[in-house]
């Protein structure tokens, strides 16, 4: 049992030490499923910076991540410590102007030209290596 709450821990943990992060299937330079690749075409919209989580590698994150945020499916996007949503409320969000306010970033205006999205710290890319 220790091996989980350890894997819970690291999870809670990754996600108060970033201010906007992404648990996801696959990379956002290659998501691995649509919802994914909709939830970071979200974010980068916003110039947002974020770390992301794959949780293909072990199925045991996305148990611990479930059961901390109470929700079943991935995406899941966390912001200040909280719980933002998946894919479809994240999208809903950012049609209507709330992600920006959400995320705590100034929306873009638009005429402006997209932000490179810029990866977040590389730590919490590594939960699922934490365990071995």
């Amino acid at each position: 049992m220790s091996e989980t709450n350890d894997l819970r821990d690291a999870i809670a943990e990754a996600i108060r030490e970033n201010e906007v992060i992404l648990f996801m299937k696959g990379s956002p330079e290659q998501p691995m499923c649509g919802f994914s690749a909709r939830t970071v075409a979200a974010l980068q919209d916003l110039g947002a910076r974020f770390a992301a989580v794959d949780v293909l590698p072990d199925p045991r994150i996305r148990q611990e991540l479930s059961a901390l945020s109470n929700w079943p499916t991935i995406p899941q996007l966390f912001a200040g410590g909280e719980f933002v949503g998946g894919c479809d409320i994240v999208t809903e969000m950012h049609e209507s102007g709330e992600l920006s306010a959400a995320l705590g970033i100034d929306a873009p205006s638009p005429s402006a030209a997209p932000a490179e999205a810029q990866p977040g710290p590389g730590a919490p890319l590594q939960i699922e290596n934490r365990l071995d």
